[in-house]
């Protein structure tokens, strides 16, 4: 297997921001919902998406 810088930073980052909330599932979706709701940002939810019958 060929070792990628790129894939290996976001892997040691996911890992150190999974450590800060003790590795709990739950704590970090609330801290992402969290900096969603704080965020300046637009945030986009389209929907579910109509499935067309074939005929």
């Amino acid at each position: 297997m060929i070792n990628d810088p790129i894939v290996e930073e976001v892997r040691r980052y996911r890992k150190e921001h999974a450590a800060r909330y003790g590795n709990d599932l739950n704590l970090i979706v609330d801290a992402l919902r969290k900096k969603e709701r704080e965020s300046n940002r637009v945030q986009l939810n389209p929907g579910p998406k109509l499935l067309l019958k074939k005929s």
